[in-house]
Formats: structure tokens, sequence, C-alpha cells
């Protein structure tokens, strides 16, 4: 069971994690043992509430298929278990941040002394712009 918030869980029957073999060197043991995870969580299909659905669903990253399907693939770790705790914590993460909601950014003018900054140096580097002209004697 995988503890989202304190309010919403999900069951180990609705994740499916697959060992496979982990990419890149790693010696002779990287070719006969399947430490890396690969985890897949059908969103749609889910016992998240919908609100959760919706905003995974809305998210535009590259993990989550256009069927609903969060696939996480983990081979950090050496170890099997380290892996798996590791695609565990990173679909926590995942469904967690598409909770937060951004706060609007509301527009502000620039305030009067910002506006005469910018134009003093604007000035200061316009005067030092005109000394490398040709020199006149």
């Amino acid at each position: 069971m995988l503890k989202i918030s304190n309010t919403v869980t999900l069951q180990d029957w609705e994740i499916q994690l697959t060992a496979i073999r982990a990419q890149g060197s790693g010696g002779q043991n990287v070719n006969k043992v399947s430490s890396a995870i690969h985890l897949q969580f059908d969103v749609k299909h889910s016992t998240l509430p919908d609100i959760y659905k919706e905003r995974i669903l809305a998210l535009s990253d590259s993990r989550i298929s256009k069927d609903g399907v969060i696939t996480i693939k983990a081979q950090q770790f050496r170890t099997q278990e380290q892996n798996k705790e590791d695609a565990l914590n990173r679909l926590a993460e995942l469904i967690r941040t598409a909770m937060v909601v951004q706060k609007k950014r509301r527009e502000t003018k620039p305030t009067r002394a910002s506006k005469e900054r910018r134009l003093k140096s604007k000035n200061i580097k316009a005067q030092t712009k005109s000394l490398r002209g040709r020199v006149k004697h």
C-alpha cells in the first residue's frame, strides 16, 4: 500500500511492478541480474478520487501516456529493492505535485524608483559607449 496523503492511498494491486535488466555500464553484474524496476500505474482505472485523476491527466509529463498510464523506470541503484522503493516514491511525488495549486500571477507595474534606476544605468552605458568613438584633436 502506497500512502499519498492522509486520506488517499494506493493499493498494491493498482501498481504493476516488473523487474528488468538495467541499461548502461556496470560490468558482468548488469548483464545477469534484473535489478531495474519498470512501474506502470493506470490512472483512469485506479481508486484515486476524481479530482486527482483530472489533475494528473492534465499534466504535460512525458511519463504519462495518452491512455492515462504512468510509466516510471527506476535503475539508479544496484539492488532491486532500492529501485522498487525509488519508483514508488517517484510515483507518489508525481501525484502530490499534480495536486499543488499554483498561485495566479498578478500583474504589477514597475515602481518609479526602479524606472529611474533603469534609465540611469542606460545613460551610464550610453556614455561609456560614446567614449569609445574616434578621438578628435
